[in-house]
């Protein structure tokens, strides 16, 4: 009786639960508290907040990769192929995997992953040989069998790659080199004694399948790309591995920038166009933060996709880290989503700081009606123009002025309404809870996540203050004075930035209306945004 409600207890979630979800599930209830009774952009923090729970449960079938081919993830040598690692062999992925990264160094790390998973498949195959064994010593084979499934530390180690440099030899790494004691050897000058050790490419199992082949042994070299192992299921993947491909094939951004422009109106940017340079000023932000990224030791690629959470733009952080820095697109995507839905707190502060009480009061003078003609031609020749300019965001900037023109032509009503609501909607749902199923605990609660979103946080404050500082310096020489808080907007929160600015005016005289004023450089932000990005890209993709 016992001994089943035991095998019971190992079959459900609970064992599984650990420290880090229960950190998640506060954050969790945090993110649902400000979109429920906060009414913080509930239509994006629900989504990923739910996406974040299920991220945090032990769940099965949400997503999981289907079973196929593993490829060598750079040229090298082989270095070990795991001994379990055999045709016929029925490997179990965790419910929950401890994932510990893709590369290792020293040979030490290596036989501690694979031996721990080995030891456990070796000793449940010689317990099982034995036969008649007593309840306990049964349960004990269940056990070691268990931990063999789900890899101990993770998923089961396949086969461990030595990276080749361009020379053709084994790719080394400097790392301090340590006692007996463990105390740092220092040379005679003082600095800290360095040694070089092997680096390696791990490939684990990525779904609970049964290796059909085997296609590499000890000492082979292998080329980038060369299938190593494969492996078939009678199962497919996950609901939410197939969904998120949308932000991996870069589908996402684009629809959601189509919904984007169908929602905006360009009127206030062409009737007031010197709120133009507000947008600009608003992306010093993300070069600040660039600057600051590479000087704390992030890569080029790394820091650029860092800087453009200033933009407050998630669909555009989500295109550029995709194409720069991919192995940071879930901490990217979390910060530059959780920031845009919390503009109403960070930025106020910020606005507050930077501006008197009188400069809070400024009436601007009432915009001009701009024509409908004036609007497609607009949107036409910049898009033509920006698209000239930085040919890599064409797929955001054409469907954000797609969606734009769909609104304004007014003959194509339906097609409008589709991208306003129907489209933008969907993508949203989808977009959100793949974002939120990024935030595992494991992943969220890493010390280099957590520097990303303080330096995400950097950004967007940085982004703030230059727009309103721009603002001042307008002013200066400006008789038709600009209220420096809309200065706030040109990051490209649509419209979240741009209430935030009427709210914050109305703070300080309730019959001041500046949210049309501020919706300028809040379209110019979006533009603006989706300029640097193709920036980015063109300069530093592929290096």
């Amino acid at each position: 009786m016992w001994d089943n409600l035991m095998h019971l207890m190992d079959t459900t979630g609970f064992a599984l639960i650990d420290w880090r979800m229960f950190v998640m599930w506060a954050v969790v209830a945090v993110l649902l508290y400000l979109a429920v009774a906060k009414n913080f952009e509930p239509l994006l923090l629900v989504p990923i907040a739910f996406g974040a729970l299920l991220a945090n449960l032990p769940t099965n079938g949400i997503t999981n990769k289907p079973a196929g081919a593993l490829h060598a993830p750079v040229s090298g040598i082989v270095v070990e192929v795991a001994d379990y690692c055999e045709v016929g062999t029925e490997l179990k992925m965790p419910r929950v995997p401890e994932t510990w990264g893709d590369e290792i160094v020293g040979d030490n790390q290596i036989r501690t992953n694979i031996n721990a998973v080995t030891v456990s498949l070796n000793a449940a195959k010689k317990l099982r040989i034995s036969q008649n064994l007593p309840i306990e010593e049964q349960r004990k084979i269940e056990l070691i069998e268990r931990s063999f499934e789900l890899g101990q530390n993770g998923a089961p180690v396949l086969v461990v790659i030595q990276p080749l440099d361009k020379s053709g030899n084994p790719q080394t790494k400097l790392i301090d080199e340590i006692d007996s004691n463990g105390n740092n050897v220092f040379n005679a000058d003082g600095s800290i004694k360095k040694k070089a050790v092997p680096v390696y490419k791990i490939l684990t199992l990525e779904a609970t399948s049964i290796i059909s082949s085997v296609n590499v042994k000890v000492g082979d070299r292998v080329v980038e790309g060369q299938t190593l192992v494969e492996t078939y299921s009678h199962h497919s993947g996950g609901l939410y591995y197939y969904i998120s491909k949308g932000i991996q094939f870069e589908i996402f951004p684009p629809l959601i920038f189509l919904g984007v422009g169908a929602l905006t109106d360009f009127g206030p940017l062409i009737a007031n166009p010197r709120t133009l340079l507000l947008g600009a000023a608003a992306q010093a932000g993300i070069f600040l933060t660039f600057i600051s990224a590479k000087l704390i030791g992030f890569s080029s690629q790394e820091a650029a996709s860092i800087g453009i959470i200033g933009g407050a733009d998630g669909p555009t952080s989500i295109f550029l880290t995709n194409k720069l820095a991919p192995h940071l697109l879930a901490p990217i995507a979390v910060s530059a989503y959780s920031y845009m839905a919390l503009v109403p707190i960070i930025q106020p502060p910020v606005m507050r700081l930077l501006t008197t009480q009188k400069q809070r009061k400024i009436r601007m003078q009432s915009l001009r009606k701009v024509g409908r003609t004036e609007k497609l031609v607009f949107a036409l020749v910049t898009m033509t123009f920006c698209i000239l300019l930085v040919p890599d965001a064409a797929a955001l900037l054409g469907m954000l002025f797609l969606g734009n023109f769909l609104r304004e032509c007014a003959v194509v009503e339906r097609i409008s309404k589709t991208a306003q609501n129907e489209i933008i909607n969907i993508i949203t749902i989808f977009l959100g809870t793949s974002v939120g199923m990024t935030m595992t605990g494991e992943r969220f609660l890493d010390v280099k996540t957590l520097g990303i979103l303080a330096l995400g946080v950097v950004a967007f404050i940085f982004s703030t203050a230059t727009g309103v500082v721009m603002a001042h310096v307008m002013n200066l020489f400006s008789k038709n004075k600009i209220n420096p808080l809309i200065g706030s907007a040109g990051v490209s929160a649509v419209p979240m930035a741009a209430r935030v600015s009427q709210v914050e005016g109305q703070k300080a005289d309730p019959t001041n209306f500046l949210l049309m004023h501020a919706l300028g450089p809040n379209v110019a932000g979006v533009i603006g945004t989706a300029v640097v990005a193709g920036y980015f890209i063109t300069t530093l993709a592929g290096k």
